[in-house]
């Protein structure tokens, strides 16, 4: 074992000793108490920051962070999601504007370039700490006057069957690993390039319609992925298939 990596494990010894939120020691302190460089204990530290396990106020120090929330890969809403875990959701509106769909949009909503599409980038949070950036695309046709603070009120789908009658029933979704931008980083309030998940989602109707295509950033010092695994003898894993970035599935 490295010196890093052992310097990481007795860190990881004293977070969990500590309440969230509760200050460590500075890496001065803890390369006294360790007996290892300042180079070797900022290393380890900068991994467990990237693991989310600690997180850095400039100016304040480094603190234990809130733990990783399991998102299981189901076709729930944020807000549903969130108040399940006992959070509080909150949804900013940072902008909507109505575009023509163009041909990318076009072939995710099944629509022609020129339909108009509803564009809104919200800032997800939980019990006030961001947790995404989510870029939602929906054809106006669908939601005749939609407003910015239609979408901070509660939960998107909720709104669609309360307001409109459309119940959001199954879609297919892609996730990747990526690293914010400067645009994503200053609006979720993490540093350039932190690690996250890119979540892509297009949502259909009961019917079968295309509803909604949607981008999400969620933060990688927040998220961690679950999914449920099960295998016997009647059970067949599906053939693979590979997703195109213009979002046609091809086997």
């Amino acid at each position: 074992m490295t010196k890093q990596s052992e310097t990481r494990d007795q860190v990881l010894d004293l977070i969990e000793q500590l309440g969230v939120g509760e200050a460590i020691p500075s890496e001065r302190q803890l390369s006294a108490d360790l007996g290892v460089s300042r180079l070797t204990v900022r290393a380890a530290l900068d991994e467990l920051v990237r693991e989310g396990y600690l997180i850095r106020r400039r100016g304040s120090g480094t603190f234990v962070s809130e733990p990783k929330i399991a998102q299981e890969l189901t076709m729930t809403s944020f807000t549903e999601d969130m108040r399940r875990r006992g959070l509080r959701p909150e949804s900013r509106t940072l902008e909507l504007t109505v575009v023509p769909a163009g041909a990318r949009l076009g072939r995710f909503l099944h629509v022609s370039p020129s339909e108009p599409i509803v564009v809104a980038k919200r800032l997800r949070l939980a019990d006030r700490e961001t947790m995404a950036i989510e870029t939602l695309h929906v054809r106006e046709a669908l939601v005749p006057g939609l407003t910015g603070a239609d979408l901070e009120g509660g939960s998107f789908y909720e709104l669609l069957r309360d307001r409109y009658g459309i119940v959001v029933s199954g879609g297919i979704q892609t996730i990747e690993p990526t690293v914010t931008n400067q645009e994503e980083s200053d609006a979720l309030g993490v540093p350039l390039h932190s690690p996250a998940f890119l979540f892509e989602r297009v949502s259909r109707a009961a019917g079968g319609e295309i509803v909604e295509f949607v981008q999400s950033i969620y933060r990688g010092d927040r998220y961690r992925l679950v999914t449920d695994l099960s295998s016997g003898p009647e059970v067949r894993p599906p053939a693979p298939a590979l997703v195109a970035r213009d979002g046609r599935v091809t086997s």
